[in-house]
């Protein structure tokens, strides 16, 4: 049944909208990643000049968050949402068309606008729900938007082996077009207390950055977030080194752990509303120590598989499931009417979190430690996220739940 535009701007969006949003702004991360090494050789350069399209991605997608979160709270989710995807999808047409590599990698970075996906994604779900039916709805979203990582890569090089590389960014912009639709059709305004001036929001600022509650969902986002990029940078190197896995495999290796995300989401899904967010937080990143913390003792004990491998790796993904929709509704949760920027924020320093675990992780990894070396990274990582998780415990304990004008 078609849906009426008029009472579509007034009302919420449907959750399909929200998981769409995000969904396609990961897959646009990863789908054209088979095709790196075909662009590399149509535009005459060297790979690592190509690579840019996702390093410089992703150090777009930081800024851009820190930009766009604050933008909807001062203008409102629809209409900040909307630019973002009008960009994306002029930027992917460019991308699509582009014949000199810099004129592509120009269009590349504007099309990190999708990005708001996520970011605005958040806070309108904060706006709609009480943090833990937030947490609860997040999960619901994680669970689905996990299925972009896991089949992105896979869909961009069948388009890739059947009609080019061009083919992925043929179809972005369909999609960027699509969503722009979607967003204009189904977000309704859901930020119905915007900020009356940027100097009125700025003030606000820090109070939202004294927060010691909102530092704490912010760290445990980035540091459980973290293995995960640990892992998917090491996840290649140890799986030739130590098991002789080809691409393929490790392909799957690294699905586990999307895998387990999922899970993790789903029970995020069914718990959130019955449990507090903190609690949420402190089970997914016990699950996670847990886990690394056995497959770190089965290659002590020389006890090493593929499955057992692989499986203690599961259990990270699965701890993330768990934990990342309550804290990030937590963020938004601090300052409801700062939403968007935590949102952003937050967002932001997971990517920076993600991009030095990524560089330490390279550097240190070498085919005689590979084996335990990352699991210990990804544990360090895991260990801190708990840290995080339980100073807002302990933040709960002493002062009570967070209130719109706490301090804490």
């Amino acid at each position: 049944m078609a849906i009426d535009s008029e009472a579509a701007r007034r009302g919420p969006p449907h959750l399909a909208t929200l998981i769409i949003l995000t969904g396609v702004s990961i897959l646009t991360l990863n789908m054209f990643l088979p095709s790196l090494q075909h662009m590399a050789e149509d535009f005459g350069v060297e790979y690592a000049v190509v690579n840019l399209a996702v390093a410089g991605y992703l150090l777009v997608t930081g800024v851009l968050q820190i930009i766009l979160g604050p933008l909807s709270d001062r203008y409102g989710r629809r209409p900040v949402m909307l630019v973002a995807m009008a960009l994306f999808a002029g930027a992917s047409l460019g991308c699509w068309l582009a014949q000199d590599i810099w004129v592509f990698l120009g269009f590349r970075l504007l099309q990190a606008a999708v990005i708001g996906g996520t970011a605005i994604s958040r806070a309108v779900v904060r706006d709609m729900v009480s943090d833990r039916e937030a947490a609860a709805m997040l999960g619901q979203i994680g669970m689905v938007m996990a299925l972009a990582p896991m089949l992105g890569p896979g869909f961009g090089g069948f388009l890739d082996e059947i009609f080019g590389w061009r083919a992925n960014f043929a179809v972005f912009t369909l999609l960027g077009v699509a969503l722009f639709i979607l967003v204009w059709r189904d977000l309704g305004e859901t930020n119905t207390a915007p900020s009356a001036t940027f100097a009125a929001q700025f003030r606000a600022y820090p109070d939202l950055l004294r927060s010691r509650r909102f530092w704490g969902y912010a760290l445990c986002v980035a540091f459980s977030v973290g293995a995960f990029y640990a892992f998917i940078t090491g996840a290649a190197f140890v799986g030739k080194s130590a098991f002789g896995l080809g691409p393929a495999q490790v392909g799957i290796g690294i699905g586990s752990i999307t895998g387990g995300f999922a899970f993790g989401n789903f029970l995020s899904g069914r718990l959130a509303t019955r449990y507090g967010l903190t609690t949420m937080m402190i089970l997914g990143r016990v699950v996670a120590c847990c886990g690394l913390l056995v497959g770190l003792a089965l290659v002590a004990l020389d006890v090493v598989t593929v499955w057992t491998y692989f499986g203690s790796v599961m259990c990270v993904g699965l701890g993330n499931g768990l934990t990342l929709p309550s804290a990030n509704a937590g963020t938004m949760s601090v300052r409801p009417h700062l939403a968007g920027s935590a949102s952003g924020l937050a967002g932001a320093l997971m990517v920076v979190g993600g991009a030095a675990l990524t560089t330490l992780t390279t550097s240190v990894l070498t085919e005689a430690n590979g084996l335990w070396l990352l699991l210990a990274i990804m544990l360090g990582s895991a260990l801190l996220g708990l840290a995080a998780s339980l100073y807002v415990r302990r933040i709960d304990l002493r002062e009570g739940p967070p209130r719109a004008d706490a301090s804490a």
